[in-house]
């Protein structure tokens, strides 16, 4: 078997893990019960879903050019993910849309007018 078979293979299941992520955190966004719970998983399996995928599409291609642009898609998404995440908790937490009692520890409980 030669190398670009095996990375073909290697960028075949990441492909599938990818896709199998971002289909549960897509069902998790839909059935999950309250904002954080949906935030969670807006979060965290999308952004190593897309990982994967682009992981995928980096073994399957692997020209210089698609490499830079898979690269710089990786980076943003793991830089706005996070701030995404945090802005729309705030925001529910501040329209009180957030179950307090849920809560282990109220950081901003201080800071409420």
């Amino acid at each position: 078997m030669s190398a670009g078979t095996v990375a073909d293979w290697l960028g075949a299941v990441a492909l599938v893990a990818g896709a199998l992520l971002s289909l549960a955190a897509g069902i998790g966004v839909l059935r999950f019960p309250d904002v954080l719970d949906r935030m969670h998983a807006a979060t965290k399996p999308q952004v190593l879903g897309a990982l994967l995928l682009l992981l995928g599409l980096a073994l399957r291609l692997r020209s210089p050019a698609d490499l830079g642009m898979i690269a710089l898609v990786a980076v943003f998404q793991l830089a706005t993910a996070p701030v995404t995440a945090q802005m729309i908790g705030r925001a529910a937490y501040r329209s009180g849309r957030v179950d307090r009692t849920l809560l282990d520890r109220d950081e901003l409980a201080e800071h409420r007018k």
